[in-house]
């Protein structure tokens, strides 16, 4: 005779709900969909501060986890401690599931930040931002905008800049508040002479017409003035955040010249990204394992990224290209979007509910 299966107990069916759920999950953050949530400003007025979306991984792709040895559900860290949530024993090589398309000229991406070198790659901080060149192209901002291989790039809808704001009197809250300006986006000048302002091209305007206001006037780069906080050499090559370029993208199987001008251009990418442990410049020449190199062919796809508030956004202008091993997916749309300014059931941007990301 068989014998009757034990009835499980309430707290073993619970733990293997508990487990069951964690699972699913995980699965389905590695290989579907991830969350997501917007902590800066750096893309408004395009996606804003208290935006949470979901991120596809089928997209481009799904990645084969490089750090296998982690806890479910986590990033960087254990949830409420300063330990790391994961294991460097064990580091795998990158590899891609095949997605439905590849990162496309201004599509918005998530990615691995690729200048935080204290974490294995797949555990970098996330970030988002536009992918405004691709592997071949060109690359060139002049007067902030952008030329992609000799033409117009295509414009954000809701690009911001910032703007100096001209006024004696004294702008409150309420009045930004009137023309979509949240308090997170102006800073009054030190000497009371007007406002710093964050806003689009049509706000600007707006403001302009106030009789608040005396000018209005973006604030741009001079173009003979050279940035050094600018990638890749903004003092050598007199480049700024505003003037930029011509720079062309790294693309797999692009071989170039080491000359001196692509050193300056490219050895940061080929030192950090290329899987080389010995990369050494002196007197102007490439050294890769000890031996001198004249030419050298990419290893991977790069892409150029900006944020959409071009003036308030670290992005490649400051740290470099985005390697492909670094992409994590496509920002794919929204769910839910709360204003941190706001209280109660007026904290929820009802407008911005399951909008596509484009």
């Amino acid at each position: 005779m068989t014998q009757p299966k034990n009835k499980k107990s309430a707290a073993r069916e619970w733990a293997d709900a508990l487990v069951f759920a964690v699972i699913a999950a995980s699965l389905i953050r590695w290989l579907l969909l991830e969350p997501f949530t917007i902590p800066t400003a750096s893309m408004e007025k395009s996606l804003l501060v208290g935006d949470f979306l979901f991120v596809s991984k089928m997209h481009y792709g799904t990645r084969i986890p490089r750090t296998p040895l982690q806890l479910p559900l986590t990033h960087q860290k254990i949830w409420g401690t300063n330990a790391n949530s994961y294991l460097d024993w064990i580091e795998l090589p990158y590899f891609r599931l095949p997605g439905f398309t590849s990162v496309k000229r201004n599509d918005v991406v998530v990615f691995n930040y690729p200048a935080e070198f204290e974490y294995p790659v797949d555990l970098k901080t996330n970030y988002i931002k536009r992918a405004v060149a691709i592997p071949g192209d060109v690359l060139e901002i002049k007067k902030t905008q952008i030329y992609v291989n000799g033409e117009l790039g295509t414009n954000p809808e809701e690009m911001q800049y910032s703007y100096d704001v001209m006024t004696d009197r004294t702008l409150s809250p309420d009045f930004f508040d009137d023309y979509g300006v949240n308090v997170d986006s102006y800073m009054p000048f030190s000497n009371g002479s007007g406002y710093m302002v964050m806003a689009t091209a049509e706000t600007a305007e707006r403001l302009g017409k106030s009789p608040a206001v005396g000018s209005v006037t973006m604030r741009v780069d001079r173009i003979d003035f050279g940035d050094p906080r600018v990638f890749p050499d903004g003092a050598y090559f007199g480049w700024n955040k505003d003037n930029l370029g011509p720079l062309e993208i790294p693309g797999k199987g692009w071989t170039i010249e080491m000359d001196r001008d692509n050193i300056n251009k490219y050895v940061f990418t080929i030192e950090q990204f290329e899987g080389h442990k010995d990369v050494k410049v002196q007197n102007n020449e490439l050294f890769i394992d000890g031996q001198k190199v004249t030419s050298y062919t990419f290893k991977q796809d790069y892409y150029f990224m900006m944020g959409d508030n071009r003036h308030d956004s670290l992005d490649s202008r400051y740290w470099g290209f985005v390697p492909e091993d670094h992409i994590v997916g496509k920002a794919w749309f929204l769910w839910l979007s709360l204003d941190k300014h706001k209280s109660m059931f007026s904290k929820i941007r009802w407008n911005r509910f399951l909008n596509g990301i484009h």
